[in-house]
């Protein structure tokens, strides 16, 4: 291998073009390459925030999801409950309905009884009348046969 000027020159061209690099290309290859880093970690760093962001929403989701159930399960133990007093208020309104209708019954009852025994009582009385008149052989005025029903009736 000769050395002669031509490797000279390529020398001289080389450092010269290392030169030139260094001054002019280098500066902007290292801001472009700081930038990007730069980008890199603000975006490194954006998705470790949006991850710490997603699992507090997963959390917190979490949290109003048994809190809903939570309200959903009281909302139907006092729906429950509202029923239970509904059924057991309509019980006993039943119950006193039924009361006040077994006591008219039995007013009813008491009022028919003694209307038919006031009534076989007349009839009693006047059937009496009746025997007697047939067995006396004479007829008794209303103003005595009156008095004589009231005073059998009284007696009965």
């Amino acid at each position: 291998m000769d050395i002669n000027a031509t490797l000279f020159g390529q020398m001289i061209t080389f450092a010269v073009f290392v030169w030139f690099t260094m001054k002019f290309i280098w500066p902007h290859i290292t801001q472009a390459m700081s930038e990007r880093e730069k980008k890199i970690a603000d975006g490194i760093a954006a998705a470790d925030k949006a991850q710490r962001e997603l699992e507090l929403a997963h959390t917190k989701a979490a949290d109003h999801i048994r809190e809903s159930k939570s309200q959903a399960a009281e909302i139907v133990d006092q729906a429950n409950q509202r029923v239970n007093r509904m059924i057991d208020d309509a019980k006993e309104q039943a119950r006193q309905e039924g009361e006040v209708i077994v006591a008219s019954a039995n007013q009813e009852i008491d009022n028919q009884r003694q209307k038919a025994v006031n009534e076989l009582k007349s009839h009693t009385a006047e059937l009496a009348i009746t025997v007697a008149e047939k067995v006396l052989g004479k007829q008794i005025d209303k103003k005595t046969q009156a008095s004589l029903v009231d005073e059998i009736i009284s007696k009965v």
